[in-house]
């Protein structure tokens, strides 16, 4: 959780979290649940089992209208948008100089101009960088809950039929209720599900309308956490950050052939030539024997007693059955079984280094 803010501002959805028993904590400046009376561990495994609803509001959404649009913000990311066809959505990340991250977003094709997420936590530093280019930018004031498990597509196509039509990263404008709403197949917990824009002023209405559903809970930042740990993916500030490349975090998947060959974008020469070369270390799973959970800052260190990096991403997997962690070890310790010790509080405690995801990612594709 990030230090309390002076005024932290509420999501048109705050007086419904604290109905329904959320517990509200400061995020990145808003108000948000970390979880509601059912507890952390019940509502992974309610995403898992069958669906799960998060208010995701405190996300930037933005609007880039104009012309070459694709090329222009091919000059901040080293993904390619030129072929990225309308209605589909690509995940991809702002590089500084260095070829660090200076964060990770979804950017989507909707036709005649372009709309990026952006995560709460960085949305002014986004905002702005998204401004240096010659576009004309909209941050636009609109909720957005995300509907997450193998029930989503039910529960979704009960009020919006068509949606159960989109493909993973492909999203589209659908009517729920008589809103005009950006519906989007993605998501931030390894299973299938949505994300939806809705309008400030009908989110409440809407988002009582799906949790009518019984195969629907809501569920808070706790969850969403170790959601997204056990499915292998990164958060900006503890796995990825200005000072972390594409390569080190494993994201070269994210930036197509072109990119990878031609450059063109912000830190190419580090991020070249560690394609060519190989990074110093690596983004890799770590299981923690026993069942206690090794957390973000841990020292890392091989069988000799020798540091070879740290835990960024650590916690307890409820679908997992165990600790499940992730973090950064030089590559000539980075090989799937690999054997390595935890360094907490003192003690060294055995640990393997395994393959990520810790569960298997379940999207529609």
């Amino acid at each position: 959780m990030t230090e309390a803010s002076t005024n932290p501002r509420k999501t048109p959805l705050y007086d419904l979290h604290v109905e329904l028993g959320g517990k509200m904590v400061d995020f990145a400046g808003w108000m948000m649940p970390v979880n509601y009376t059912a507890g952390v561990a019940a509502e992974h495994k309610q995403c898992r089992s069958n669906a799960a609803l998060f208010d995701v509001s405190h996300m930037g959404q933005v609007e880039l209208h104009g012309n070459d649009i694709a090329a222009k913000l091919e000059t901040l990311c080293p993904s390619s948008f030129g072929k990225l066809p309308v209605g589909k959505a690509r995940y991809t990340f702002f590089t500084n100089p260095q070829g660090g991250i200076m964060d990770d977003l979804i950017v989507a094709n909707a036709g005649d101009y372009f709309v990026a997420v952006v995560n709460a936590s960085m949305r002014e530093q986004d905002v702005a960088h998204l401004q240096s280019l010659d576009l004309d930018i909209h941050e636009i004031d609109r909720s957005l809950i995300a509907i997450q498990g193998p029930a989503a597509e039910t529960i979704v196509a009960s009020i919006a039929p068509a949606a159960a039509d989109l493909k993973f990263m492909e999203t589209g404008l659908f009517d729920l209720l008589g809103s005009e709403c950006r519906i989007a197949r993605l998501g931030y917990t390894g299973e299938d599900g949505y994300e939806i824009s809705l309008p400030n002023d009908r989110a409440v209405e809407i988002t009582r309308k799906f949790l009518e559903h019984p195969d629907l809970a809501p569920a808070g930042l706790g969850a969403r956490d170790s959601l997204r740990l056990e499915a292998g993916l990164c958060l900006y500030g503890n796995d990825i950050d200005n000072d972390t490349s594409p390569v080190e975090a494993n994201l070269v998947w994210a930036m197509q052939k072109a990119r990878r060959e031609n450059g063109g974008f912000p830190g190419e020469e580090r991020i070249l030539n560690e394609l060519a070369n190989g990074p110093s270390r690596r983004l890799v799973g770590i299981k923690p024997e026993g069942r206690a959970p090794a957390r973000r800052g841990v020292e890392v260190a091989d069988t000799d007693g020798n540091i070879i990096g740290a835990i960024t991403s650590g916690g307890f997997g409820p679908t997992y059955g165990g600790p499940v962690s992730m973090g950064y070890v030089a590559s000539e310790h980075s090989a799937e079984g690999t054997a390595v010790n935890l360094l907490i509080r003192g003690k060294s405690m055995p640990a393997t280094i395994i393959k990520l995801p810790f569960v298997a990612q379940n999207y529609k594709r």
